[in-house]
């Protein structure tokens, strides 16, 4: 678990801290059942309750199981799909101040397009959860 879900308003908690640490444009409550990227920005996925399976890759991609509490980063043109979820899963996702997230599906004509707005998007400036001190960035290359 990266993130405490103890107090009594874990949604708000998170998003606090990740608006501290410089992550915003936040929003809960899902992840897209179909495949899908962000070329313009990177994201953070915070799970306050409940679980779900996202492949991440695209069709060829990995599973995961998310479960409360875990964080995942997924950097511009990582593709990820909601493959099912508990009724109970909830979830923040945000994006690093400054990068305005699109929407990607991996299509032909999203090409070469896509591949420079990936190529153009900074690192974060802070990690999500543990501020500018925490590991994202030693963890990123």
């Amino acid at each position: 678990q990266a993130v405490d879900l103890s107090g009594g308003d874990p949604p708000v908690a998170i998003e606090t801290a990740l608006r501290a640490n410089g992550w915003g444009h936040d929003w809960r409550n899902g992840v897209f059942s179909y495949h899908h990227y962000h070329s313009t920005a990177h994201e953070v996925l915070v799970v306050y309750a409940g679980s779900a399976r996202v492949q991440f890759g695209g069709e060829a991609g990995i599973v995961a199981s998310v479960t409360a509490g875990d964080v995942v980063i997924i950097p511009a043109g990582v593709g990820h799909k909601n493959l099912d979820a508990t009724a109970d899963f909830g979830v923040i996702g945000a994006y690093p101040r400054g990068q305005a997230w699109d929407i990607c599906y991996g299509r032909a004509g999203e090409r070469p397009r896509a591949d420079e707005n990936i190529a153009r998007v900074p690192l974060p400036s802070a990690d999500p959860v543990f501020g500018r001190g925490g590991p994202l960035l030693a963890h990123w290359r």
